[in-house]
């Protein structure tokens, strides 16, 4: 007999697992919603989950589970992307907000109580996929027992508990979002927003109307414009931000602003979250319980082979490590070597740079490549930009191109893809491009 977990923490099945248009809804309630949902999803194996309401999300991502089908968590909402997983999944079907929510108000609950589902540990609970960065998206099976294991860790590392509110301005689709606002609520008991704020005034209403303790889940550009709006923010328990590295300075402001301590994840899809640190701290990240780094490679806990991970790695101890920039971006210019990592952190220190990239295009075969950059610096020319880098770095490491944009191209979670910054030196992009 295969080994089955349940689907929800038997703990305070009584309390709210998120408050859904304006009243709270318990988890009694959440699991007759399930059924529901169940009962009406189509005999498809891969649902293709698109609510953007995160309680929709939750309720489908369950009820899939429940019938055994496996979700398809997409990474961008780009029409060719979601093409590409048609063809790649042709038994599939597509879930979105207006179908999950006319099933939930036109069937009648049924007022008897409900059973929790035991899942297989085995079972294929979702697909999830790389951000797409170096290609076609690359699939992760998310097994039932895996998704579980995580969620325990994290609870144990950060302290979600019955009673705690997680808002978050991330997608339930990414890994991070999935593991933080809807394994949680699922293991933990604690209870989730349903919206997805997105803008300052927003993300403070949106914890405003949540019950105390509350958690910030969010990105370092989410939090930088949090930081910069200058509103009265409610009392948090504490913040955690992931999908990019946080620096320090923005750390400071943060906690002096929310008056609460800043937390960041490390993880990644293949192998979801795995470490964690206060920023203020220092540069040490310590694995969650189980975990082993040994020649590149994630192993223990509940993993089932070992993950080999894509960024440097120095073990500092046991359980501690530093992080030395991702693989990829280390990069070999005429014999002298730097990674991307560290020329975006100079970048980024010139006064009156908002935002800067650096990338390497293409090898065409025509000679020493050179690097490319964007920049948002409003009061500076692209001159000026040069000057200073010329100061920082050494002269083959200077961008030709160097653009000028209004915004660098970001997708949901904050992150910048190397198609999109490629896409910049296109015909159509809307850049300056001149030598003032």
């Amino acid at each position: 007999m295969p080994v089955k977990l349940p689907l929800l923490s038997a703990t305070a099945l009584d309390a709210p697992i998120t408050w859904w248009r304006n009243r709270p809804i318990s988890r009694v309630a959440f699991l007759r919603h399930v059924g529901t949902v169940a009962r009406r999803l189509p005999p498809a194996r891969f649902i293709l989950n698109l609510c953007e309401d995160r309680y929709l999300f939750l309720v489908a991502f369950a009820a899939v589970g429940a019938n055994g089908q496996t979700s398809l968590l997409p990474s961008s909402r780009a029409e060719l992307h979601l093409r590409e997983l048609a063809e790649d999944y042709p038994d599939n079907h597509r879930l979105a907000d207006d179908d999950v929510g006319s099933w939930l108000v036109s069937e009648a609950m049924d007022s008897a109580m409900p059973i929790i589902p035991a899942l297989p540990m085995d079972q294929v609970m979702a697909m999830a996929f790389t951000s797409g960065s170096t290609g076609r998206a690359k699939p992760h099976p998310k097994r039932w027992g895996e998704l579980v294991g995580g969620a325990r860790q994290a609870r144990q590392r950060f302290g979600f508990e019955p009673g705690m509110t997680v808002v978050a301005t991330v997608p339930p689709q990414h890994m991070y979002g999935l593991e933080t606002t809807i394994m949680t609520p699922l293991v933990s008991g604690a209870s989730i927003h349903a919206g997805r704020p997105f803008f300052p005034e927003d993300v403070r209403a949106a914890l405003e109307s949540a019950s105390s303790p509350r958690v910030l889940v969010t990105t370092p550009v989410h939090l930088r414009a949090c930081v910069q709006a200058e509103l009265h923010w409610p009392a948090i328990a504490f913040l955690i931000s992931a999908t990019a590295p946080l620096s320090a300075v923005l750390a400071v402001r943060a906690e002096t602003v929310f008056g609460a301590p800043v937390l960041e994840i490390y993880g990644c899809t293949e192998a979801g979250s795995i470490a964690s640190r206060r920023t203020l701290d220092g540069d040490l990240w310590r694995l969650y319980d189980g975990f082993h780094l040994r020649d590149g490679a994630l192993s223990g806990a509940h993993l089932p082979e070992p993950v080999p991970l894509n960024d440097g790695i120095e073990l500092c101890g046991e359980a501690e490590f530093k992080l030395l920039g991702r693989l990829e971006d280390l990069i070999n210019i005429a014999g002298k070597r730097t990674s991307l990592g560290y020329l975006n952190h100079q970048f980024n220190q010139i006064v009156g740079v908002v935002e800067g990239v650096f990338w390497l295009p293409d090898d065409t075969g025509s000679g020493v490549q050179r690097l490319m950059a964007a920049a948002v610096a409003p009061g500076l020319s692209e001159r000026q930009l040069l000057a200073a880098l010329s100061e920082r770095l050494d002269p083959v490491f200077l961008p030709r191109p160097l653009l000028k944009v209004e915004r660098l191209p970001r997708n949901e979670t904050g992150k910048i893809t190397r198609d999109t910054l490629l896409a910049l030196i296109g015909p159509t992009a809307t850049v300056r491009r001149g030598r003032s």
